[in-house]
């Protein structure tokens, strides 16, 4: 493969529009997503982006590629699409040719755009001996992949080679970036406004595509791409997921997940859970008393998205609780907010602590007393507290 081969991904070489920068545009509901400005863009910068499927990081650097070339050639700036490369050897020669091409045009810097890596492996063998050499000391390169674990193993083999790079994680947006983009300024003050986007932002959640109204057969097709990708079961994975639901907002343990399945073993719930969690599907709350953290006690699994649980309880054909969307919703927020979020439990439950904050999620639960430190939310507090915690900023 050379590197002509690629002009259908770089359309720019010939004079032509995006078609992900043209689809943008025509969509209603559009933003400059706001992690483009955490991107080093000094040579040399070895930046990674992670994050789930059709979160809008392709879109996203495509965005970034026009405002590139209103002040670099055309030539300076390259897009591949890993998928298409069957081993490392092809992105390496490919990243030598671009080098090539670079010196006979007298371009001094060069950007580089690597799109979902995850999807070859050993795609860095392509990339770290480039950098050894210094063949690409005067570039930017970037990189994108759909599995945390495994970007982040592989960030791990870039030691003392990244520059002045960044690693960034895209996630779904939050209830308040949400209200920024639909363009209500001071919510504060109008509550009935804020409980009707909470209603559409629990149907949509925060993926570019369903909040402007397309359906997400495409959402569903990208995941099970991923699963099938990495040799996993459908099979086990629906009743992974449709157990994960059905003990929700409970605590559970994976011996406890594995006995509502048809007969798979614990281990083997263990892994896809694990999974799950990989692609940004699901997160884990783990029992915290005082200062302590129990990895090995009941966990609770929370959907890290509204419309991803909507999504996989209707694949795994399991009815989804609304006391456990609005909890699972909660706990996001939390853990974006702190990077961690744990639940409590001795002589009584508060389903999510982060920091400084205890928080119990009543909505369609029965009530009782709990200790003044607790913050308790009714089902219309929900949203106002997520504006709290992390307040909208002036959209970009």
């Amino acid at each position: 493969m050379r590197l002509g081969d690629l002009t259908y991904m770089n359309p720019w070489w010939e004079g032509k529009e995006d078609y992900h920068v043209r689809r943008w545009k025509e969509q209603k509901l559009h933003w400059r997503p706001k992690w483009l400005d955490m991107l080093s863009l000094r040579p040399f910068s070895l930046n990674f982006i992670l994050g789930p499927r059709q979160v809008g990081k392709t879109t996203g650097i495509k965005l970034l590629i026009r405002e590139l070339l209103k002040e670099n050639p055309p030539e300076s700036v390259v897009y591949i699409n890993v998928e298409v490369l069957p081993s490392h050897r092809e992105l390496s020669a490919l990243l030598r040719e671009f080098q090539e091409t670079k010196r006979e045009d007298g371009i001094k810097t060069g950007y580089i755009f690597l799109d979902e890596v995850t999807s070859l492996e050993g795609w860095w063998r392509g990339v770290k001996p480039l950098i050894d050499a210094g063949l690409l000391e005067n570039d930017v390169v970037t990189v994108t992949g759909s599995s945390s674990l495994r970007v982040k193993r592989d960030i791990e083999l870039f030691p003392g080679r990244r520059g002045t790079g960044s690693t960034i994680e895209v996630t779904p947006l939050s209830f308040p970036e949400y209200v920024e983009i639909r363009g209500l300024k001071k919510p504060g003050l109008q509550r009935e406004k804020v409980l009707k986007l909470f209603e559409d932002y629990l149907t949509t959640g925060g993926f570019p595509a369903s909040i402007n109204g397309l359906p997400m057969d495409d959402l569903l097709g990208a995941y099970i791409g991923e699963l099938v990708r990495f040799g996993k079961s459908l099979e086990i994975a629906k009743e992974t997921l449709a157990a994960a639901v059905k003990s929700a907002p409970s605590a559970t343990s994976f011996r406890a997940l594995a006995g509502m399945t048809s007969g798979y073993s614990y281990k083997v719930i263990q892994g896809y859970i694990e999974f799950f969690t990989e692609l940004y599907i699901l997160g884990i709350a783990y029992l915290k008393q005082g200062n302590q953290v129990f990895y090995k006690r009941e966990k609770k699994f929370f959907f890290r998205d509204p419309l991803l649980a909507r999504l996989f309880a209707l694949w795994s054909g399991t009815e989804l609780k609304e006391d456990a969307l609005y909890e699972w919703v909660v706990q996001e927020h939390l853990y974006r907010r702190f990077g961690e979020v744990y639940y409590y439990r001795n002589s009584y439950e508060v389903d999510a602590v982060a920091g400084n904050l205890r928080v119990e999620v009543k909505a369609g639960k029965a009530h009782r007393r709990y200790p003044k430190n607790v913050k308790v939310l009714e089902k219309e507090d929900v949203p106002f507290f997520l504006l709290e915690l992390t307040p909208p900023q002036p959209a970009l």
